[in-house]
């Protein structure tokens, strides 16, 4: 059977090269006669490979000196709680823009921890753009401001971040890290699960400023206390070795491409493909504001629920698959992460095109 072109949201496609260098290593990883997944997280083989990829990490993203980098575990859901554990010590009060599933859950956390206050939200039309932002509403002695900067669900980004002056800035950024150029230093805190553009489940990367370590609540447990991880080098326990292993393969495949700035010459060209024919068909509809549109994650509809029934029947036949919409929004969805091929989309468009056709 051939490789099918996976639109997952995550856990998502991963680039066929890395994996084709995976598989090789899988047995035996160079010269230390074993598969990393049998390695000790102490061993000088596995030092080397965490030091590399953080090496890496550090030199795509630019990521400057005063931050550090953690590889952790518990997915970026648990940095709904970690964050704020860490956080809100001396004072409770948290900024956040709601854009959708994401910013709930994290908002849901927070509150278990200090009081939010909300200075925007779309959710007035179904999250389908990012609301713009009167900086009156922001506080003035808030612990942090939260973002998503891309909503997976929904399909909006930010395409401009808010500027929050001494107020530091933390965004989830799991769907979106790596696909477009950023400057780390306008953040706090970037988070990020490694299942959409870094690697498989499992592993967690965390992106910290050092003055916002070593400010925990005393009820944080030591697994959740960024300080612990920051002095043990993410050594404390042991980590999810051969995630950061894939890690490494992604970044090193990334950086053979031009690195961020060429990954993002791909994805919005290979957005723009996808979009321009949606805007043009009289079937395809994009619901989301055309300004806040996401280059990772595409949601469309058809003019009738049927119609969608069977574009979802047919696609994988096409080899085509993974493409329904999560379930709260329902619809399409295509995900065209980092490690989906141009040609990829250019298939999807393809089909697309043969499928309205057929169906008028």
């Amino acid at each position: 059977m051939t490789r099918v072109y996976n639109f997952s949201a995550g856990p998502a496609v991963l680039p066929e090269a890395v994996l084709k260098q995976a598989a090789n290593e899988l047995v035996e990883y160079k010269d230390a006669g074993m598969s990393v997944m049998e390695m000790s997280h102490r061993s000088k083989a596995f030092d080397d490979i965490i030091q590399s990829t953080e090496t890496l990490l550090r030199e795509l993203m630019k990521i400057p000196a005063n931050y550090k980098i953690l590889f952790l575990q518990g997915g970026a859901s648990s940095q709904f709680s970690m964050i704020p554990m860490n956080l809100l010590k001396d004072n409770k009060k948290v900024d956040l823009i709601h854009t959708g599933t994401w910013t709930k859950k994290a908002m849901e956390e927070i509150k278990r921890y200090g009081s939010l206050n909300i200075v925007g939200t779309s959710e007035d039309k179904n999250f389908s753009y990012i609301p713009k932002i009167d900086k009156s509403k922001f506080s003035k002695d808030a612990s942090y401001f939260y973002i998503c900067s891309n909503n997976t669900i929904e399909g909006t980004r930010y395409t401009a971040f808010p500027e929050t002056g001494n107020i530091p800035l933390v965004a989830d950024m799991s769907s979106n890290i790596l696909s477009e150029v950023m400057d780390v230093s306008k953040f706090g805190i970037i988070f990020a699960g490694a299942q959409k553009n870094i690697g498989p489940a499992g592993l967690t990367i965390v992106i910290i400023r050092e003055d916002l370590i070593g400010k925990s609540m005393d009820i944080t447990p030591v697994m959740f206390n960024y300080a612990i991880h920051a002095e043990n080098k993410s050594l404390y326990n042991t980590p999810p070795t051969y995630g950061i292993y894939m890690a490494k393969l992604v970044f090193e495949w990334l950086k053979q491409l031009g690195g961020i700035p060429g990954m993002q010459k791909i994805n919005e060209d290979k957005a723009n493909i996808l979009y321009n024919y949606i805007d043009n068909s009289a079937m395809f509809k994009s619901p989301i504001a055309k300004e806040d549109r996401s280059i990772m994650n595409v949601p469309f509809t058809a003019t009738t629920k049927e119609l969608e029934e069977k574009f979802l029947k047919e696609a994988p036949k096409a080899g085509l698959v993974q493409l329904a919409g999560h379930r709260s929004v329902g619809g399409m969805r295509a995900s065209i992460y980092n490690a989906m091929p141009v040609e990829g989309v250019k298939k999807l468009v393809d089909f697309m095109k043969k499928f309205e056709m057929d169906n008028k």
